[in-house]
């Protein structure tokens, strides 16, 4: 289904965001992404349409605005700020719904370097509201205390080829006290580019989150 494009109020900023979310969806999935990427990024955009094919909703979403982005792009002062992106995806979290959805659904979230370690603080923060959460070539070693805090089933999922990244996931796994797995895909470097590795990536996360979501409530 085509996706709405909707304004998240968040503290004292609006962030655009695409929300697809059919009456038959199983959960709905936020998108978390790292900085340089956005809503419009044709890895973000090719996972959530395979994700909405396995029967779920998607939200991707800018964590900052275009200001911001430009700004952070000579400072970086911000993606590796994981509290302020955790808070930006906890207040985007609770508008979606609030005001997004029309009944009850599970929540889980997708993401992706820097945004993961986002993804897991949120997670924690709000372990009644997200039941799942995948991160893909994820720093999830950023998420420092709160990775013990986490309640949601969680799926690391690393490239075969991004070693750095592979000892840092190791570390974060063996720190989570959740249902969890880390999973390896052969030949992937960090940004998964190799032919067959996004798919498979995918493939991966449409599975956790259809095994891993909770059954929806009753429509409000």
């Amino acid at each position: 289904m085509r996706g709405t494009e909707i304004t998240i109020p968040v503290q004292d900023v609006h962030l655009g965001g695409e929300l697809s979310l059919s009456k038959e969806a199983s959960g709905l999935v936020v998108f978390a992404h790292g900085s340089g990427s956005s809503r419009h990024s044709p890895r973000n955009q090719f996972v959530a349409r395979m994700l909405r094919e396995s029967g779920v909703g998607t939200l991707l979403f800018d964590l900052m605005t275009a200001e911001e982005e430009q700004a952070e792009a000579s400072t970086r002062h911000l993606r590796f700020d994981i509290p302020f992106l955790a808070r930006r995806l906890v207040a985007a979290t609770q508008w979606v719904l609030d005001e997004g959805t029309i009944r009850d659904i599970s929540v889980g979230y997708f993401g992706s370097s820097t945004g993961a370690a986002a993804a897991l603080v949120a997670a924690a923060e709000m372990p009644e509201n997200i039941n799942v959460v995948v991160s893909r070539g994820g720093r999830p070693d950023l998420a420092g205390d709160a990775l013990e805090r986490v309640r949601a089933s969680t799926l690391l999922i690393v490239g075969g080829k991004d070693t750095a990244v592979i000892s840092l996931n190791e570390e974060a796994y063996g720190r989570l006290e959740c249902q969890k797995a880390l999973r390896i895909v052969p030949g992937a470097t960090h940004l998964f580019e190799e032919p067959g590795t996004l798919e498979t990536v995918a493939r991966m996360a449409s599975e956790w989150f259809a095994d891993h979501f909770q059954p929806m409530g009753k429509a409000r």
